[in-house]
């Protein structure tokens, strides 16, 4: 199976563009935002838990990082309500569940093999630091290599400089609209721009984004252009 899987183009999906698709486990749907491989795949997903749901105890033989979007997510190491952001290294394993139910957002097999860190951060009750321009604020979750990774907020009216994406970017957008010369992005959308690509973001009703950069290209430096 292939969706989005040319990673040299743009791709977009806004909420209701995807259709919830039922995973093998009854109770949990999926909402395929990228995907190369079958059942064990590499892939980005919008993940649906129905109340006492659950999946059976697997290993993540190429990592598994996540973030919470509803309800509260849960396993035998614990429990991870809406705004908590984890990372599972490669080896890691686990029984995911929700009593209640949840939504989240999850990247599978696409951890390099050397980074082995497992955190799992409430970003909620974080600190955001300032950004390289007024009105943005980063809160940074992980850096290895040249992958860096952090939830960005714009306050309304927010504009950033013109940039290229070295290695990459990609977006989920979490709260408001997020927006650039190419469209308008409301919560729920996800985006990923290619290697090299370019564009000038910005938000006129205010915005809280999870950013990834420099994922998408093998290249020797790339740092978050946010600040974090």
């Amino acid at each position: 199976m292939k969706i989005n899987a040319d990673f040299t183009k743009r791709a977009l999906v806004r909420p209701g563009d995807v259709d919830w698709i039922p995973s093998p486990m009854a109770g949990v749907e999926r909402k395929m935002l990228d995907r190369i491989g079958e059942e064990v795949a590499r892939a980005t997903s919008i993940v649906r838990y129905a109340p006492k749901s659950y999946f059976e105890e697997h290993t993540h033989g190429g990592g598994e990082e996540f973030f919470v979007l509803e309800g509260i997510f849960s396993d035998q190491h614990g429990d991870y309500p809406a705004g908590t952001y984890v990372r599972n290294p490669i080896g890691s394993k686990h029984r995911p569940h929700s009593e209640d139910g949840c939504t989240i957002f999850v990247k599978l097999h696409q951890f390099d093999e050397a980074d082995t860190e497992q955190k799992a951060i409430d970003t909620t009750n974080a600190d955001f630091r300032p950004g390289v321009v007024p009105g943005l604020s980063v809160l940074p979750l992980h850096t290895h290599g040249t992958e860096s990774c952090a939830l960005v907020r714009w306050q309304p009216g927010t504009r950033f400089n013109t940039h290229r994406h070295w290695g990459g970017e990609e977006i989920l957008v979490l709260e408001g609209t997020f927006q650039d010369e190419h469209g308008d992005y409301p919560k729920g959308s996800w985006l990923r721009s290619p290697h090299g690509s370019e564009h000038t973001p910005f938000s006129e009703e205010g915005c809280l984004i999870y950013v990834k950069t420099g994922h998408l290209a093998d290249i020797k430096e790339a740092n978050s252009i946010y600040g974090s």
